[in-house]
């Protein structure tokens, strides 16, 4: 396997003095158009959000940089933002992002050209590739069990149940606000149980629908007692009804991931007997194969290119407080380092405020997006990877 550093054309999306960002790497920031992103803009306050503090939520102009304010919200993190997107189906025109109403976490579907807007009943974490539907977590567990991927602000109504029948992954219909629990943890948490399974809050995180709209993944997590990673986790697949659960990853540690296809999954994971490497699993069964295994030797934000050629990942910072983003390309091989960029020590050291680069495609494949402090307040900027990924 080769590996090459290559400059890549870097342009800034978006200025201070206030931070931009648009949060996880895991959907594109850009419209179908390519000219416009949306974003978040808050103050870089040095510590994470306080119930009912808010942020701003806009439309940038690529080539411009102007800023044309759209809406707010009130819950939102500095790692996930507010689960801001663009719906498929109609993504030059409706974004959907969570928000707090009336005492709960809602979902937002927002028209940028007519201000209309409609709330759903429950909060969003990840959308249909067709648009109608979509995931929905506990995201006030999440405040007390994982603050970093949480929102401050409301009770858990099932604080005190280790792993509650009535809560879990739901559905919800994106047209008429329909919902119904899809995965109840209750019935994961007695899946497979082991030692460290019993007597613990259990939780899920990173629900994330496959290409095709035929199943969706999920981490179940627990907490790990002592030093180093905190928590254990699971990685599982499920039709969108919750049947055909398959426990996919269970050797104690799963981090991030992406789908290939409907049927494949890359995640930074453990194999039993084999280390910790980027593992591509078939679903459903019981193969599993190193990716990258020489090169792409570090966990990282990972995600497809459009066109499945690519695989795009960045790392968490090195000795010298430096964060590099990767291609490696899938066929031969090859990984090629795009760019390196600086942070500062105390965003990592501060619970909840780090800024990781959470690399995004654009929608054509030609540029990827990303956040970064490395010129004072953390702002967005596009990479130019055209050079290198065009055939």
């Amino acid at each position: 396997m080769a590996f090459e550093s290559r400059h890549c054309p870097v342009h800034q999306l978006t200025r201070g003095p206030r931070a931009h960002f648009f949060g996880y790497y895991d959907k594109p920031p850009w419209d179908v158009t390519g000219r416009h992103l949306v974003c978040l803009e808050a103050e870089e306050t040095g510590r994470m959000p306080l119930p009912g503090e808010q942020a701003t939520i806009a439309l940038v102009e690529a080539e411009t940089a102007a800023l044309h304010p759209l809406a707010s919200t009130r819950a939102w993190n500095w790692q996930q933002g507010c689960m801001l997107q663009w719906v498929p189906g109609a993504a030059d025109r409706l974004i959907i992002y969570n928000d707090l109403e009336d005492g709960r976490h809602v979902a937002v579907i927002l028209d940028i050209h007519s201000g209309r807007r409609r709330l759903l009943p429950r909060p969003v974490y990840a959308v249909s590739p067709d648009g109608r539907w979509g995931l929905s977590l506990n995201l006030a567990r999440l405040a007390h069990a994982r603050p970093i991927v949480g929102y401050a602000g409301i009770a858990d109504p099932f604080h005190d149940q280790l792993h509650p029948e009535e809560d879990g992954v739901w559905w919800m219909d994106l047209d008429t606000g329909e919902h119904r629990l899809a995965l109840p943890l209750d019935a994961v948490a007695r899946l497979a149980p082991v030692a460290s399974t019993q007597g613990v809050h259990h939780r899920f995180e990173h629900a994330t629908i496959a290409p095709d709209g035929s199943r969706f993944f999920v981490l179940h997590r627990w907490p790990r007692p002592g030093k180093g990673r905190p928590f254990f986790d699971r990685l599982l697949t499920c039709d969108p009804n919750g049947s055909n659960l398959h426990l996919l990853a269970g050797d104690d540690l799963v981090s991030h991931f992406d789908w290939r296809d409907g049927q494949h999954i890359l995640a930074w994971a453990r194999v039993a007997g084999r280390g910790d490497h980027f593992y591509l699993f078939r679903d459903r069964s019981e193969h599993v194969e190193i990716i990258g295994g020489d090169v792409l030797t570090r966990d990282g934000h990972c995600s497809y290119s459009p066109d499945r050629r690519w695989i795009l990942a960045d790392a968490y910072p090195d000795a010298d407080w430096q964060l590099p983003v990767l291609l490696y390309e899938v066929e031969s091989g090859r990984c090629v380092e795009i760019g390196r960029f600086q942070t500062r020590p105390t965003l990592y050291q501060t619970p909840g405020i780090r800024c990781d680069l959470h690399p995004r495609w654009s929608r054509d494949g030609r540029q990827v997006c990303i956040d970064t402090p490395h010129e004072g307040p953390r702002q967005m900027y596009a990479i130019d990877v055209s050079p290198i990924v065009e055939p």
